[in-house]
């Protein structure tokens, strides 16, 4: 038997956590800004959020819009920060000017996590060489999932990718966890579950009344039926 898809849920707030716990979601995914597609919350989001529900949150480390890592050194004080706030679980991604890898950012960041596990998001859906990124980031310490459509403009077009990378699942590089999102829809499911995807990442898609309103807990409870379990 196949284990449960993962469904994680992006979550702004308290109220947007209570909602997609209450939905079914497995684990969410902590940001601010979402104009901005994700930012790292506030430390008291985060210590709010804990309080308020009991699975698993992966908090987004990330300062400012774009795949560029910035100021390294605010990066590892906003990881401690969100360490004291209750975070365990990360999210964290950057890239040069070339759209390689920032090997050397990102681990920096991932040593001051100490062995938390971390995703790789949608940078990579940027990269200049998807395969050469995940060869260079085999390996780097709390690395178990990768956030990705597949290409840039959302799983629609990225779909073909994504089949691809789920049929590498256990060679170097490709022994993490796809959890597919970005333009991710209830159509696209039953085709990525055939492929034997297990990870599903929704934002917009639990909002009905879109950003500027919560996430409800019924849309959440349509994709944990669409997933099984």
């Amino acid at each position: 038997m196949s284990k449960r898809a993962v469904l994680e849920v992006i979550a702004l707030d308290v109220e947007d956590a209570v909602a997609a716990q209450a939905g079914g979601a497995d684990r969410l995914e902590l940001v601010t800004d979402m104009a901005a597609d994700g930012l790292t919350p506030s430390a008291a989001t985060v210590a709010g959020i804990r309080a308020a529900v009991d699975i698993p949150a992966r908090v987004m480390l990330r300062l400012a819009d774009g795949f560029a890592a910035g100021n390294v050194e605010r990066l590892v004080g906003a990881a401690c920060e969100m360490r004291e706030a209750g975070a365990e679980e990360f999210v964290l991604g950057f890239l040069d000017p070339d759209g390689d890898v920032d090997l050397g950012a990102v681990e920096r960041v991932a040593c001051v996590l100490e062995g938390c596990r971390w995703t790789f998001h949608r940078a990579i859906d940027r990269a200049a060489d998807r395969d050469a990124l995940r060869k260079q980031l085999d390996g780097v310490p709390g690395l178990d999932t990768y956030l990705t459509a597949g290409a840039a403009e959302g799983v629609g077009v990225g779909m073909p990718t994504l089949l691809a990378e789920a049929r590498r699942r256990g060679e170097p590089g490709y022994e993490q966890q796809l959890l597919v999102g970005g333009g991710l829809g209830l159509e696209h499911v039953p085709t990525l579950l055939d492929a034997g995807i297990d990870g599903f990442h929704i934002g917009g898609a639990a909002r009905p009344g879109g950003w500027a309103g919560p996430v409800s807990a019924e849309a959440v409870a349509e994709w944990r039926r669409v997933l099984g379990g």
